[in-house]
């Protein structure tokens, strides 16, 4: 089925005046966030380890009107989150999207995964995440925001991907936001997370034609990073989510519910 064409001619404001720190930023679900964040009106600090790629994104972003800077940072590594503090402390942000993720490799099974790799999984999405946010969450505690924080994780939270480093790390990053919200909630700041069904491109690079979407999905077609924009925007409003915080949102067309007894013909 084909997928619906994307509109930015009629996009709300809804983040007028407000700024938005997008880690991955420079393609992918994370590009898609941040272009749609800025045409609602957000100023995005758009941070990536791929320079060139990341001011792409924000040449998009300028394109369309919007405001936008880039920062390169490489969060694979144990401290490469502090070089974003500077900018943190300047900035402000009022929302934080993290949806830096290293690319995974169909090779990286249980019994091959290096251990440099598996590091690099865990600094990035848990180590960084955590570290990053807990800085961001700060800063905005103390500027008295009502700010939000959003981390994009997998319908691999609760079931294996084969690449043990990438679903123990999807996993943690689940209660990672659970243990955020409870500790921001009192200060009015909400943590919650998007998890993604089947999105070809970026790290689900081997997602193609063959992965049977017509059966596996009940909408019947592979994500898009649109797809996945839509729904961060809700998350990150609090004019239309301001009391949902803690929650993990599929947005899947309906794989989590495949089935392996198929579904009876409708003919």
């Amino acid at each position: 089925m084909p997928s619906p064409e994307p509109s930015h001619q009629h996009h709300r404001q809804f983040f007028s005046g407000e700024t938005a720190l997008v880690t991955g930023a420079a393609s992918n679900i994370g590009r898609a966030i941040a272009v749609r964040l800025a045409t609602a009106g957000a100023r995005v600090i758009a941070v990536d380890v791929n320079e060139e790629q990341n001011l792409g994104t924000v040449d998009a972003i300028k394109e369309r009107g919007g405001d936008a800077t880039a920062t390169t940072a490489d969060l694979s590594t144990t401290d490469g989150w502090r070089a974003l503090l500077p900018t943190v402390q300047s900035a402000a942000p009022d929302m934080f999207v993290h949806s830096a993720c290293p690319r995974r490799h169909e090779t990286d099974l249980v019994a091959d995964v290096s251990e440099e790799t598996f590091d690099a999984m865990l600094n990035t999405n848990l180590r960084s995440g955590f570290m990053l946010g807990r800085a961001i969450a700060d800063e905005m505690a103390a500027n008295k925001k009502r700010g939000r924080l959003l981390y994009i994780t997998s319908l691999h939270t609760v079931t294996p991907r084969n690449l043990p480093h990438y679903s123990m790390s999807k996993a943690g990053m689940q209660m990672m936001v659970a243990e955020m919200a409870r500790a921001y909630g009192p200060a009015g700041i909400r943590v919650n997370a998007l998890q993604p069904g089947a999105v070809p491109g970026g790290g689900a690079a081997s997602i193609n034609d063959s992965f049977g979407a017509d059966e596996k999905i009940a909408l019947q077609r592979l994500g898009t990073a649109e797809d996945m924009a839509g729904p961060a925007v809700c998350l990150l409003s609090n004019e239309l989510m301001g009391y949902v915080t803690g929650a993990s949102l599929p947005v899947d067309g309906g794989l989590q519910h495949f089935s392996w007894i198929p579904m009876p013909s409708q003919e």
